[in-house]
C-alpha cells in the first residue's frame, strides 16, 4: 500500500482528519476521519478507527437475508454522527464497483448494494472497511473547525487506513509525520 498524492487544489478529498487533543466535541476524541469529498457546498468524511463492537457484519448480512461467507469479513465501523443507517463500503480500488466516488487513486466509495452482495458470496474488493453513517460538515464549517485547532490535516495512507489496528491508527497517522499527537497540547500555541 502507498501514501496517497496531495489533494489537489483547496480540496481536502482524500486526507486524514485527526482530531487533536483539543478538539472541542468529545464525540470526535482521538478520531481519524478519511476526507470523502471537499468542494464549496461542504464536505463529507468517515472515521476510520471507531468499530462498532456491538454487532457484526455477517449479523447485517443474515439480516439482509444475504449469505453469510466463510472467510473472515472486516468489522463494521462507525464512520460518524450522521445517518448511522446508511452503510458505505470504503475499498481499494483494485476493484469496481458500477457507482462509486473516487477518492484517490487507489482508493473509493460506494453505497451500492451489489458490493454487499458479492461480499457475502465470498467476492467483491478484497481490501475493505464497512462503515455505517459518516461525518459532515456544511459550506465554510470545516474550514472554521481547522481554524480552532481541533483537528489536523494530514496526507492519507492506505496502509493506517486498511492494515493497521483500528487502536493504533489515531497515533500512527500524525506520527507518520513526525507529530507525537498524545503532547500536541503542549507545542502548539497562538499568536
Amino acid at each position: 500500500m502507498k501514501e496517497q498524492s496531495p489533494p489537489e487544489g483547496n480540496s481536502l478529498a482524500g486526507s486524514f482528519l485527526v482530531s487533536t487533543p483539543q478538539m472541542p466535541d468529545p464525540r470526535f476524541e482521538e478520531h481519524v476521519i478519511y476526507i470523502c469529498a471537499h468542494n464549496e457546498e461542504g464536505a463529507m468524511g468517515v472515521c476510520v478507527n471507531r468499530p462498532n463492537h456491538i454487532f457484526s457484519l455477517a449479523e447485517i448480512l443474515q439480516g439482509a437475508n444475504l449469505p453469510v461467507p466463510d472467510k473472515k469479513l472486516a468489522p463494521v465501523h462507525i464512520g460518524g454522527p450522521v445517518e448511522l443507517e446508511s452503510a458505505f463500503i470504503l475499498y481499494l480500488s483494485d476493484y469496481s464497483a458500477e457507482h462509486k466516488l473516487d477518492i484517490s487513486e487507489t482508493v473509493s466509495l460506494t453505497r451500492e448494494t451489489k458490493v454487499l452482495e458479492e461480499i457475502s458470496k465470498g467476492g467483491g474488493p478484497s481490501t475493505y472497511l464497512f462503515i455505517l453513517g459518516y461525518t459532515g460538515w456544511g459550506p465554510g464549517q470545516l474550514e472554521n473547525e481547522l481554524l480552532e485547532n481541533g483537528w489536523l490535516t494530514l496526507p492519507a495512507s492506505d496502509n493506517i487506513i486498511f492494515d493497521m489496528s483500528d487502536e493504533l491508527k489515531w497515533k500512527a497517522a500524525a506520527m507518520q509525520y513526525g507529530i507525537d499527537i498524545a503532547i500536541f497540547e503542549d507545542v502548539i500555541g497562538n499568536a
